[in-house]
C-alpha cells in the first residue's frame, strides 16, 4: 500500500473522492491527508521498535557520531563491545566526568551532542550500537526516509495501522466523532505490534 492508496482508502471511509495525486498538490484535503499521514506515521514509528526499523552500526572511535537515521538505542542494552559484553549506561555528566578518567575493565558508554563516548575509549573499537531509525518510510526510489517524498511510498510498518491513524485524525480534525476510530486504531496497534514480536 502507497501513500496514494492510503490516503484513498481513507477517503472512502470518510466520503470524499479518491485523488490521482496527494504529494505535492495544492489541493487542499489533499494537503491534509499529506499532513495527517505524516503525523500519523511519526508517531506509529515512535511508539513501537519495529523490526524492521531496528539497525545496527559498529563503532570505530570513540567518541562516535551518531548514524544519520538514529533515533534512540534499543531497550534493554543497545551496545555490545566486539567481546560481546554489554557496555553500562551512564545517565549524567558528574557521573561521567569521573568513569571516564578512573581505568576499568567494564566498559561504559555515555550519550552526548549526537555522540556516543567509550570509556575505556578501547572498547568502542568494533562495538556494536543497536538502535531503532527514525526513518519509517520506504521510498519508492532511494531507499529510508523519515517523511514523504511521494506519492508511491510505503511504510516499514503495517500499512493498514496509517490508515486507521489517519481516518481518525481526519475525523477529528472536522469536529467528528472520532472516539470509536481510535479505539480501533489501538487495538489494531496492540494486534500489530504482536505480530511483529511473534506473540500472541
Amino acid at each position: 500500500m502507497t501513500l496514494l492508496s492510503a490516503v484513498n482508502e481513507v477517503c472512502d471511509v470518510v466520503a470524499l473522492s479518491q485523488f490521482d495525486t496527494v504529494y505535492g498538490s495544492s489541493e487542499p484535503n489533499a494537503e491534509t491527508m499529506v499532513t495527517l499521514a505524516q503525523e500519523a506515521g511519526d508517531e506509529i514509528a515512535r511508539r513501537v521498535d519495529w523490526q524492521k526499523m531496528l539497525k545496527q552500526h559498529v563503532c570505530t572511535a570513540s567518541p562516535e557520531n551518531f548514524p544519520s537515521d538514529y533515533q534512540r538505542l534499543t531497550p534493554g542494552g543497545g551496545i555490545r563491545t566486539s567481546t560481546g559484553e554489554f557496555a553500562r549506561p551512564v545517565n549524567n555528566s558528574g557521573q561521567w566526568s569521573v568513569i571516564s578518567v578512573v581505568p576499568s575493565t567494564q566498559p561504559y558508554y555515555f550519550i552526548k551532542a549526537d555522540q556516543f563516548l567509550f570509556s575505556p575509549a578501547s572498547s568502542a573499537v568494533d562495538a556494536v550500537i543497536d538502535y531503532v531509525s527514525k526513518n519509517w518510510v520506504l521510498k519508492d526510489v532511494g531507499g529510508e526516509a523519515a517523511a514523504w517524498t511521494a506519492d508511491d511510498d510505503t511504510t516499514l510498518f503495517p500499512e493498514r495501522l496509517l490508515v486507521k491513524g489517519v481516518i481518525w485524525r481526519w475525523k477529528r480534525q472536522k469536529g467528528l466523532a472520532y472516539e470509536d476510530n481510535l479505539a480501533e486504531f489501538e487495538a489494531d496497534l496492540v494486534q500489530e505490534i504482536n505480530a511483529d514480536r511473534g506473540t500472541t
